[in-house]
């Protein structure tokens, strides 16, 4: 199943399944004016990158696969640790430090929805290096349509 993001306009489709078949790293499916939705596949014992959102709030469901959440205040007090699996919620707050690594034999599919929308419409980075190269080079941007925080803070990365 192939989904196109076709920005703010009204949308529907089999979620879990998209999910499932979905192999990229992260691939944006659908942007809107104040949240995006992304599919997620971490091979095993990969993991999707220790990081922290100032400024926005993120909801992850995994839909195959097992994982180990860990969050916390700081990058080196991960004090929220708790292994997860398919159907497990995640919830990491504005500015909370997160990673999720794969534990299991599979890949670990999952899904992220966005508060503010995090990053351009219908990208697709098929490795964890490429949206590191993406967001590093500027080329992974929320669309000027969307609505920021007045006053933006970058993301923090390990």
């Amino acid at each position: 199943m192939t989904i196109k993001d076709i920005g703010p306009a009204p949308q529907s489709f089999d979620l879990e399944r998209a999910t499932l078949d979905n192999a990229d790293y992260r691939s944006v499916a659908w942007s809107g004016k104040y949240l995006q939705l992304t599919l997620m596949s971490i091979p095993v014992g990969e993991d999707i990158g220790l990081e922290a959102h100032p400024e926005t709030d993120q909801f992850l469901r995994l839909d195959a696969g097992r994982g180990r959440v860990q969050m916390g205040s700081a990058k080196d007090r991960l004090d929220f640790d708790q292994e997860v699996g398919d159907g497990w919620a995640v919830l990491v707050p504005a500015g909370t430090w997160h990673n999720i690594t794969n534990i299991g034999d599979e890949p670990m599919r999952l899904y992220a929805v966005y508060a503010p929308v995090h990053h351009a419409p219908g990208k697709v980075h098929a490795t964890f290096a490429d949206a590191e190269s993406a967001e590093d080079s500027g080329n992974d941007e929320p669309p000027s349509w969307s609505v920021q925080p007045t006053h933006h803070r970058a993301d923090k990365h390990a």
